[in-house]
């Protein structure tokens, strides 16, 4: 029986985290968690989100642009994430509308594609 979802995991180019860190916990605001010490060799980071985990790997030779995965978080205020990411120049993508909820989409900035979402 599968019990719920411990973690999601997305990739950056090699020897981008200082910049994704910028993104995810500069920009986000998200917390960065310390990786096991056999898996720190590995490159990457890891974030809380909630009750849950982001793992941030490393990863080329593949275009992030060409995918519809993407990781949704769930806000409390929409417009202010919308702001908050016009305001560091990402450019927002309208989602198609969905009942009982107002969304977003973007991509950050390797091409992960994200989306912001709120229960209206």
């Amino acid at each position: 029986m599968i019990i719920g979802l411990h973690h999601a995991q997305i990739t950056i180019p090699q020897g981008t985290e200082e910049a994704g860190k910028d993104f995810y916990c500069k920009i986000l605001g998200l917390n960065e968690i310390s990786k096991p010490s056999v898996l720190k060799g590995r490159g990457g980071f890891w974030l809380q989100v909630g009750s849950r985990e982001v793992h941030v790997g490393t990863e080329d030779g593949f275009n992030r642009l060409t995918t519809k995965a993407h990781l949704a978080y769930e806000v409390e205020d929409i417009t202010y994430w919308r702001e908050v990411l016009m305001e560091n120049e990402i450019e927002i993508l309208d989602s198609v509308p969905i009942p009982n909820y107002e969304r977003f989409e973007f991509r950050d900035p390797f091409g992960n594609r994200v989306e912001m979402i709120q229960p209206v």
